[in-house]
């Protein structure tokens, strides 16, 4: 299978919007009152009872897209569920495999529950940095990232998921041997960078550099790119003229809060900043990204975010037809 075709088969790179969920760890932490080891939300996969409360924060997302329209892609719930984390919470071999598999099938029973014509339900399997989402720390090589990786990404293979993602990735070795992953297993990919309050990486590079320095190593490796964990203001400036690698970001995930990682890290109490107007600022930036089509949030980001700036997007002139002419069929 090409790359090119991997793309192609995403159905979120077809013009409609797509939402996807918010601050899923932040939202246990903070509003269902769950102890989050290492912010590790797969450990809620170990339990009947907190495996009721994931499938039902993934369902309150995909009940907005339904009631929307939209299509959304689901995240697995294993930002944190990669080898070194796992061994830190105490996870074997056999254990780690099966919690990354787990997170799957439980948004495989999502999808059989919602998915219909009119909102397709696309499963990305979730990957974190290997160090801290906020800083860079000691960054790998591409080839030990890409060894570091695979062992995830093949998981993910082994499960079926449609797309892997990389979110919160804080630099550019990573992204490049994260990408080489999944094009061995021969899967579509997504790079989700975070920015710091000026618009650039944790190591102080610019997201469009960052952009195209993995793309030429990886021979437009992503099916796109996504900026994450980071509020508008610190990037919105970023954009203007012509950039091409602008055209590359199809994806936002940004935090409620307008506070620095630094600020976010040593907070005792969630900022949620406030939905409507942050909804403004993601309608605002369709205008200077035309590509933008997947919609969600990170810290501090519930539903009520994400159905306020799928309301506020879903409408947008460039999506406006996307209503006109569905069905109400489930897909079997």
């Amino acid at each position: 299978m090409k790359h090119s075709q991997m793309k192609a088969d995403l159905p979120q790179l077809e013009g409609k919007v797509f939402l996807t969920d918010g601050g899923l760890e932040t939202t246990m932490i903070f509003h269902e009152g769950i102890d989050l080891p290492l912010f590790a939300a797969c450990e809620m996969l170990k339990t009947e009872a907190e495996r009721e409360i994931l499938k039902n924060y993934f369902r309150s997302y995909t009940e907005i897209a339904a009631q929307l329209k939209t299509g959304i892609v689901l995240e697995t719930a294993t930002w944190r569920a990669s080898r070194d984390w796992m061994e830190k919470l105490g996870h074997n071999d056999q254990s780690i495999r099966r919690i990354n598999l787990d997170a799957v099938a439980l948004l495989k029973e999502i999808r059989e529950e919602y998915e219909t014509i009119e909102t397709p339900v696309v499963i990305s399997g979730n990957l974190g940095p290997r160090g801290d989402g906020y800083d860079p720390g000691e960054i790998m090589t591409e080839v030990v990232a890409e060894a570091y990786h695979s062992e995830q990404v093949g998981f993910f293979k082994e499960a079926g998921v449609d797309l892997v993602s990389a979110i919160t990735l804080t630099n550019v070795p990573e992204a490049v041997g994260f990408v080489r992953a999944a094009q061995k297993a021969e899967l579509p990919v997504v790079v989700a960078f975070t920015v710091e309050t000026d618009g650039r990486l944790p190591t102080g590079q610019s997201l469009g550099d960052a952009i195209l320095e993995v793309d030429r190593a990886t021979g437009n490796g992503p099916a796109y790119y996504m900026i994450n964990c980071a509020h508008p203001t610190h990037f919105e400036q970023i954009f203007g003229g012509e950039n091409a690698w602008a055209g590359r970001i199809k994806g936002l995930r940004a935090n409620a809060s307008c506070m620095s990682h630094e600020e976010l890290d040593n907070a005792e109490e969630l900022d949620d900043g406030d939905p409507v107007a942050l909804a403004g600022q993601y309608r605002e930036l369709m205008d200077v990204l035309p590509g933008l089509s997947v919609l969600g949030g990170c810290c501090g980001t519930d539903h009520r975010h994400v159905a306020a700036i799928g309301g506020a997007c879903v409408h947008s002139h460039h999506h406006e037809d996307q209503l006109e002419g569905k069905s109400d069929v489930r897909v079997a």
